[in-house]
């Protein structure tokens, strides 16, 4: 419905709750005769279809009866104040939708900003994450702490600031593995972890393969 549309609804509604109203107050009485459309028309200021249109919400609810040729005549004070009330509920109903229409508006357009605003920290957080952290391969040393254990034993995160993205055994690769994972001999574990951390990982005996080149191997006879 277009605004104009709308517009012009309003208006015959508007102008129907005046006349009832008017009669509702008592300034037409029951049975009489109050104006024809025309000049219904011309003392509200509007097309004669918006004066028929008005009437017909009023002789609908046994307000008014028009009558051709002889005019509008009232009918009920009582039909006339329950159709006020009536339209009194439906006003209030129609605001409260409106209201909560703009609110729910107001909340699509917050929970868009919530979103950009959790996606800027998610890859603020990333960035800052990684920023000194490299990815490394590491092979696992025989006589390594780490073989026959699971990950969730190892504690490597713990104790090297590193986490194990992948285990490649065999020419297979095992993905973002679970805790349960056990760690075997020869296992090349690719790692995201700080430079600092894996360089004072002396203890797990593992050999480094990518991610810093030049680094010495890390056992515990490395100096």
């Amino acid at each position: 419905m277009s605004e104009d549309t709308q517009r012009r609804s309003a208006r015959y509604v508007k102008i129907a709750v005046d006349i009832a109203t008017r009669i509702a107050r008592g300034e037409y009485r029951e049975g009489q005769r109050i104006f024809g459309r025309s000049y219904l028309a011309g003392r509200y200021n509007v097309s004669p279809e918006t004066i028929r249109r008005a009437l017909a919400i009023l002789e609908e609810r046994k307000v008014v009866k028009v009558q051709p040729g002889i005019g509008v005549i009232v009918c009920s004070h009582i039909a006339a104040e329950n159709y006020l009330a009536e339209y009194g509920q439906r006003q209030i109903l129609s605001d409260i939708q409106k209201q909560l229409s703009t609110y729910l508006e107001e909340r699509r357009k917050l929970d868009l900003k919530i979103i950009r605003l959790t996606d800027e920290l998610l890859d603020y957080t990333f960035k800052m994450a990684t920023r000194f952290q490299r990815i490394h391969e590491f092979r696992v040393e025989p006589g390594s702490p780490l073989i026959g254990k699971n990950l969730g034993e190892t504690q490597f995160r713990s104790r090297t600031g590193g986490t194990i993205l992948a285990i490649r055994r065999d020419g297979e690769e095992f993905v973002s593995p679970d805790a349960n994972t056990i760690i075997r001999e020869n296992d090349v574990l690719t790692v995201v972890a700080p430079e600092e951390a894996i360089m004072q990982s002396k203890e797990l005996n593992l050999s480094i393969l990518t991610g810093s080149p030049g680094s010495p191997k890390l056992t515990e006879n490395a100096e």
